[in-house]
């Protein structure tokens, strides 16, 4: 995480104009931070602290920008406060018996919504208002193409493969949430519902 944020930092540093880049390197940055835990079989009494802590980090840095890096966006956002938000409550539902689906949850938001975004803004396509954002085909393409990569590779690791099929719904469920996303409640709405899809459709 520490690389991660002087990654952000330096990012800001040498492209000021490109606000969001650095935000993206966080939110994409988190994402590899589950399965490293997961790996480690760190236990849910030294997670959950973590989790907790990073969140009200979060929301502290939301309201007064001791990080400017983790917050320098060009709208109004809670993304990072609910971002660490659904990692804590994707925790307390699923760690440490069924890891693989709170990790679903956070890598889909991670990759997925984090790519989408930067590719979204960086290739022509066209584009539309949603809510008071602005979404691109571009950009839910990407979402789209990278959540599916990214639950075919969890399903591959196991234990726990859902199929083929659950992927897909899975990774368009995801995609459908990712549209939603005033002041950043996609990144609450979609790991959660990935996590808990991935739950249900391997009971």
């Amino acid at each position: 995480m520490g690389l991660v944020l002087v990654l952000a930092g330096l990012a800001r540093r040498w492209w000021p104009n490109h606000r969001e880049l650095s935000r993206k390197i966080v939110h994409i940055g988190v994402g590899p931070v589950l399965p490293l835990a997961w790996g480690l079989s760190i236990p849910t009494q030294w997670a959950m602290p973590v989790a907790i802590a990073v969140t009200v980090f979060a929301f502290i840095n939301h309201r007064w920008r001791f990080l400017p890096a983790v917050e320098d966006v060009e709208r109004h956002s809670y993304g990072t406060v609910a971002y660490g938000l659904a990692i804590t409550i994707l925790l307390a539902l699923f760690w440490p018996d069924q890891a693989q689906a709170a990790c679903a949850g956070v890598l889909v938001m991670a990759t997925g919504d984090g790519l989408a975004g930067l590719i979204g803004r960086a290739v022509s396509s066209p584009r539309w208002q949603l809510l008071g954002q602005t979404k691109s085909a571009a950009g839910t393409i990407t979402m789209g193409v990278v959540s599916a990569a990214v639950l075919s590779l969890l399903s591959w690791m196991g234990p726990s493969d859902p199929g083929v099929a659950a992927v897909i719904v899975i990774s368009l469920l995801a995609v459908g949430l990712e549209q939603i996303s005033p002041w950043g409640i996609d990144n609450l709405t979609v790991p959660l519902a990935v996590g808990l899809s991935w739950r249900w459709f391997i009971t």
